[in-house]
This record gives structure tokens, C-alpha cells and sequence, in this order.
């Protein structure tokens, strides 16, 4: 029952999606034009936002207490908090941190950097998020940094973004210096979804206390949520998906999200933009970028506004 009530509820997302495209202008699904520089600086923009969220999170302080200068100026994130983590998660995320500030380092070094955008990491935008993605408010307002499970589920929200975006990225760059970038950062943006994934797997069947719905729920959710801002089909799965959508059609495990070859999906800016804004519009900014992002790309769609 519960399978076939999730494949229901997929079905029903993907039939709501579809409706929306009809109604409303297509959206950009196909590739955009822009050189090197301005691929890898609109990268950058999800670099700082993970820097912000692990470091925070971790140690209670970002990017500023380690390298300053790296911001450009940009304005510090809003609600960005220490975690209560178990010792083990604290570790890995810590490093997860320190591993975002070497790739916001390697792109300024590399192509040079733009100012931080303003990030929103409070308790409400992560709410607000969660509650987008399952339907109705959650009672009490989810907390990203209440406990482990909360913050991989809050962590299981950002980092694949990024991910997806370096696939994008990679056949449209035309130097190898840049292919050789982000071919770098996309080995280790990998690495970091799928430890994550991993650790949400573990306890996949597990209540999300006190909300009656599993960890698997909300990645499946959450998922949904993604696919249908992005508004470019199906690019994103939870945790547990319809065997028709698992490796091979022979399994309803997801521990990674990939299509029917078991290659990554990919994203444009503009599908990220959609996403990470909360709006399913990259002319429409807020979510996490309440201003928008920073570099020509980003910018340029705000000029449309």
C-alpha cells in the first residue's frame, strides 16, 4: 500500500507539473549562452552558500572567520547557526565546510570571484521550504539545525543542486584550465551527495520526529519539490522510487539519483536559478538569494524582471 501510495503521489506531482507548462510560458530547458568565466562564477554563487551552511553549522562561524577576503565584500548570510549535531555528523560536515572553502578558493584563484550574494539560512526560509515541499505547514516549523537527522535532510535540499549544475557545466566550457576546474569540483561535490545520501539511507524508514513521515518521505518530497521548479522534467529522486525508476527497473533503493543509464542529471542556470529562488522563475529571486545571485549570468536574468 505505502509503495503504491508513493507512486501515486509521484504520478500526481509529475500530472501538476505537466499542467503548469501548459499554462503558463515555456520555460528555458536548453542550454544558455555564456563563456568560461561566467559559468564558473554562476557556480560560485552555490559554493558560497554551501561553505555557509556547513561552516555554520559545524563550527558556528563561516566563511569570514577563515578567510575574509574571499567575500569580496558581500554581506554576511542571515540565519546561518551551530547545529546540534552528533559528533560523527559534526566531523563530516565540518569537513564538508572546509572542502567549500577550497573550491571557493580554487575559482577566485582560477577565474577570479564575485561579491557573496546575501544567503538566507534562517530556520524560516528552510520552513517555508519543507513546507512547500510536503503540502501544508508543518507543526512545529521544521528546524534545519535541531538536530542530525533535521540538518541531512536540510543538507539533502543543496548540495546536489550544485552537483547537477557542474554536469551542465562541463560540455559547454571551451578551456581545459576550466574543464580541468570543474571536473575537480564536481568530483568532490559528487562525493559529498552521496555521504549524505548515504547517511539519510541508513534511516530511510525512520519517523521524522515529530511529524509522522520518514526521512525517505521527505527526500521524496523534497525531490518533487526541485522537479517541479526546475520545470525541465524529472531530475531529481528521493531516496525510494518506483522500480520503474530505479537502476535497471530492479530496485526501489535510490541511495544516488541518476537516469535510466545510471548517468548524473544535469541543470542549466536558469532550472538552478528556478530552484534555489524558491520561485520556479530565475527573473524572481528570493529563497535562499533574497536579491539574486552575483555574476553576469545571475545578473542578467534580474534584468528581465
Amino acid at each position: 500500500m505505502a509503495r503504491r501510495l508513493s507512486s501515486l503521489f509521484v504520478l500526481l506531482v509529475l500530472l501538476h507539473i505537466g499542467m503548469a507548462i501548459l499554462v503558463m510560458a515555456a520555460p528555458s530547458c536548453g542550454p544558455i549562452e555564456a563563456n568560461d568565466r561566467d559559468r564558473i562564477q554562476f557556480a560560485l554563487n552555490l559554493e558560497f552558500l554551501e561553505a555557509e551552511f556547513f561552516l555554520h553549522a559545524a563550527l558556528g562561524k563561516g566563511l569570514d572567520s577563515i578567510e575574509p577576503s574571499f567575500a569580496q565584500g558581500g554581506p554576511p548570510p542571515i540565519g546561518a547557526t551551530k547545529a546540534n549535531l552528533d559528533p560523527v555528523t559534526n566531523r563530516i560536515i565540518e569537513e564538508f565546510g572546509y572542502q567549500e572553502v577550497g573550491h571557493v578558493r580554487a575559482i577566485i584563484k582560477t577565474i577570479g570571484g564575485v561579491p557573496r550574494p546575501l544567503l538566507n539560512l534562517s530556520r524560516d526560509n528552510f520552513a517555508n521550504i519543507f513546507d512547500e515541499a510536503v503540502g501544508f505547514k508543518l507543526r512545529p516549523p521544521f528546524n534545519p539545525y535541531a538536530n542530525s537527522i533535521n540538518y541531512l535532510l536540510a543538507s539533502y535540499v543543496i548540495p546536489y543542486v550544485g552537483l547537477v549544475g557542474y554536469v551542465g557545466t562541463i560540455p559547454s566550457l571551451v578551456n581545459s584550465t576550466s574543464r580541468s576546474l570543474v571536473a575537480g569540483l564536481l568530483g568532490v561535490e559528487s562525493g559529498q551527495d552521496a555521504v549524505i545520501r548515504t547517511l539519510l539511507y541508513e534511516k530511510a524508514l525512520l519517523p521524522v520526529v515529530p511529524y509522522g513521515m520518514t526521512v525517505a518521505d521527505f527526500t521524496n518530497r523534497i525531490s518533487n519539490l526541485r522537479n517541479a521548479l526546475g520545470m525541465c522534467g524529472i531530475k531529481d529522486e528521493g531516496l525510494k522510487v518506483p522500480i520503474q525508476l530505479g537502476a535497471e527497473n530492479r530496485t526501489e533503493s535510490n541511495i544516488l539519483s541518476a537516469d535510466a543509464n545510471s548517468l548524473s542529471y544535469s541543470r542549466t542556470p536558469p532550472e538552478i536559478l528556478r530552484i534555489v529562488y524558491g520561485s520556479g522563475n530565475e527573473s524572481n529571486p528570493g529563497g535562499f538569494y533574497p536579491k539574486g545571485g552575483n555574476g553576469r549570468i545571475a545578473r542578467q536574468f534580474l534584468t528581465k524582471v
